[in-house]
């Protein structure tokens, strides 16, 4: 049974390791590492394997503790809050995501994907103001107990938005969704 129980653990933990998206990134990096040292170019072996543990870092994928609390919003990403306003009866909450942030979001709220619209833009730096408007997005309603919507904006390191989730998913809250 120990075996079993630790075998699980470990697969839990490469599972959720690093996201699949990492892969045709962080594969080619390895093989030429591995290429550099084969011709015993160490430097560039180096360099080609810091460039993989960043890759490896970058595309994290951490388990999280998520509130049961039906009142609770969790935050759908690690990062910075740079902004929390208010515009009519509806908030607006901005968070800047750094190169060393976990950058795998997830659903704040449990319910069903009823909206999920990309459209194409920029890519300004994230810390920019006009980014938020210009930059590549997708923006995604989820219908619970309460109606939310969030969006995914991509930057000038991260360019490209992966959400993993579809409209008509039912999602609980804390499920990672990008």
């Amino acid at each position: 049974v120990l075996a079993r129980v630790q075998g699980f653990a470990l697969e839990r933990v490469f599972l959720y390791a690093m996201v699949k998206d990492a892969y045709p990134f962080l594969v080619p990096l390895l093989f030429l590492g591995a290429l550099f040292i084969w011709y015993e170019f160490i430097f560039a072996a180096g360099l080609f394997f810091i460039f993989s543990v960043f890759v490896a870092f970058f595309f994290r994928n951490p388990e999280r503790l998520v509130s049961e609390e039906p009142d609770v919003i969790v935050s759908p990403a690690d990062g910075k809050v740079i902004r929390l306003d208010r515009q009519g009866d509806q908030w607006i909450l901005s968070i800047f995501l750094s190169i060393f942030n976990v950058h795998v979001n997830r659903a704040p709220i449990s319910g069903t994907i009823v909206r999920k619209d990309y459209r194409p833009g920029k890519f300004r730096v994230a810390f920019d103001e006009r980014a938020s408007i210009e930059n590549e997005r997708v923006t995604i309603t989820i219908e619970g107990e309460r109606s939310l919507t969030f969006s995914l904006i991509a930057g000038l390191v991260a360019r490209r938005i992966r959400v993993w989730k579809n409209e008509g998913d039912q999602i609980k809250k804390g499920d990672r969704i990008g």
